[in-house]
């Protein structure tokens, strides 16, 4: 059984190309569902997988039954693949219905004033700076920030490329607010002297090494409660932030799909969703009979 979950997680690494937080779930959820069955994955029906799902009700979200299903279907796919099966015992299985997830969202004026609060007159202050301008100016994934590079960085063209899941490539605007905070930053926040394979990462922490996710997790919280913003956030709300503004202010859906990396436009539409709220929200306040 351990060889065989090998190599799946080989084929989700190197066939599929996803990243190494993907392959640990997708490797993690399988190894639990052959675990509670008890049995080879050649001997698996539809009924086991019919049985973990309702065992799975009482304490999982909806969400994280459709992730474990995806993965499972997944798996046995690749198993269909490899000859061990036939047929993929999850066919005709539906995914947990879900709600619409609306994540948080930042307004404009929180944006600022989050950006605003940080002090850059230390070193540290214009990496952070220069931080958050590429989280909200960009709207990239926190991954995506802490892994990006100088020379993917265009200051005078106005664009980064990044490398987003699946290790697929997209060139994304950079604003004139975000390519002046990475300037400042580069000019005299970087530190000096930095060789070897972290030479070319743009953001690094004071011994010259990459920033993890955490540590930029931990720096966004701590400067949204110096700006007396409220709201539970992370380095992902000024993403989902980035696309609604873009919405709002009238964006092709197909840009933002584009400039977010999303494989399909159905993943985009949610922003349209949230610009609707908005909006309702204005009429509850404006119309005389709300």
């Amino acid at each position: 059984m351990d060889r065989v979950l090998k190599d799946y997680k080989y084929y989700l690494s190197l066939e599929k190309g996803l990243s190494g937080n993907t392959v640990a779930s997708y490797v993690s959820d399988v190894a639990a569902f052959l675990d509670h069955c008890g049995r080879r994955p050649e001997e698996i029906e539809a009924a086991d997988v019919e049985d973990y799902l309702v065992a799975l009700d009482d304490g999982l979200s909806k969400r994280s039954q459709a992730r474990m299903l995806s993965g499972i279907r997944s798996f046995f796919t690749w198993t269909v693949m490899e000859g061990m099966r036939t047929e993929n015992p999850c066919d005709g299985i539906a995914s947990p219905k879900l709600g619409r997830y609306l994540p948080e969202v930042l307004s404009v004026e929180e944006v600022t004033a989050i950006i605003e609060v940080v002090d850059t007159s230390s070193p540290q202050g214009l990496r952070d700076r220069a931080i958050l301008e590429v989280l909200y100016g960009c709207g990239l994934r926190v991954s995506e920030v802490v892994s990006l590079r100088i020379s993917m960085v265009y200051l005078d063209e106005g664009f980064v490329k990044v490398i987003g899941k699946g290790n697929k490539q997209r060139i994304v605007p950079l604003g004139e607010a975000a390519a002046t905070a990475v300037s400042g930053y580069l000019a005299g926040g970087r530190i000096d002297g930095v060789s070897g394979e972290y030479s070319d990462i743009l953001f690094l922490n004071r011994y010259g090494r990459p920033l993890s996710r955490v540590s930029v997790f931990n720096m966004v919280k701590r400067y949204a409660m110096a700006a007396g913003v409220q709201k539970e956030i992370s380095p992902h709300t000024f993403r989902h932030s980035f696309a609604t503004h873009l919405v709002e202010n009238g964006a092709d859906l197909r840009a933002v799909q584009e400039m977010l990396g999303h494989e399909s436009i159905l993943t985009t539409e949610i922003y349209t969703h949230m610009d609707s709220k908005t909006w309702q929200g204005d009429i509850r306040s404006h119309h005389p009979r709300p």
